[in-house]
């Protein structure tokens, strides 16, 4: 793998870059409704959220839900999030950031679990893939870990050194793949989960972008 001078910013975009916690709790809730559990809060999804998505089913349900069962809630949230993720923006001052580390001339790139032909659309909606060299999103099926995906974006990335690249996301899975391509991670409390269970990770929590960003020009220093 190549090396470049400047640090490099790998983002998250749900819960992240896209401020779309209504859609993902409202989602949520329309999935559990199918297998008659009551609704959650967004504090009580952010405490119990976790990866991969089954095992917070199984916080949910005692059990891990069957084959059939995680169909039928994967298919519903999916449908449900996509009806309502039209009325959701970029978080606060997230373009500005992008433009920011552009303009400064380091990279960014975007790596999600959210579908890559619905998400390569939206980014280019919100008028930000100039920023980007390279936005991937899950070409296989839900659920799994983000660090193998972590590992094929890494690769695509030729002239990028994972000793000055810095992970931003919101959920612990963020940090963990960062860590399993020898990256840094910064997570940002505004998304999916609670700052406590956020700062067990090991790596610095921030409150926003801003920080995230300022945070990771540091740590790719």
């Amino acid at each position: 793998m190549g090396m470049q001078a400047n640090a490099h910013i790998v983002w998250d975009w749900n819960g992240t870059l896209f401020h779309d916690n209504d859609a993902i709790i409202g989602a949520t809730n329309a999935a559990f409704a199918e297998l008659g559990l009551t609704p959650i809060t967004m504090e009580e999804y952010r405490t119990l959220y976790c990866v991969p998505v089954p095992k917070f089913y199984e916080r949910l349900l005692g059990r891990l839900p069957t084959d059939a069962e995680w169909e039928v809630m994967d298919d519903t949230f999916h449908r449900y999030y996509a009806e309502h993720r039209v009325v959701c923006g970029l978080t606060e001052g997230a373009a500005d950031l992008l433009a920011g580390w552009r303009t400064a001339g380091r990279s960014q790139s975007i790596l999600s679990m959210y579908v890559h032909d619905e998400l390569v659309p939206l980014v280019r909606e919100f008028g930000i893939e100039p920023h980007f060299i390279r936005v991937d999103g899950r070409t296989g099926p839900s659920g799994g870990s983000k660090a193998e995906h972590m590992v094929r974006h890494l690769e695509a990335l030729a002239d990028v050194d994972p000793a000055r690249t810095v992970v931003i996301g919101d959920a612990a899975d963020d940090a963990v793949a960062a860590l399993h391509v020898g990256a840094r991670a910064v997570l940002y409390t505004g998304g999916s989960h609670s700052r406590a269970s956020l700062e067990v990770v090991g790596v610095p929590v921030v409150d926003s972008l801003a920080e995230a960003v300022a945070e990771a020009e540091r740590l790719a220093a």
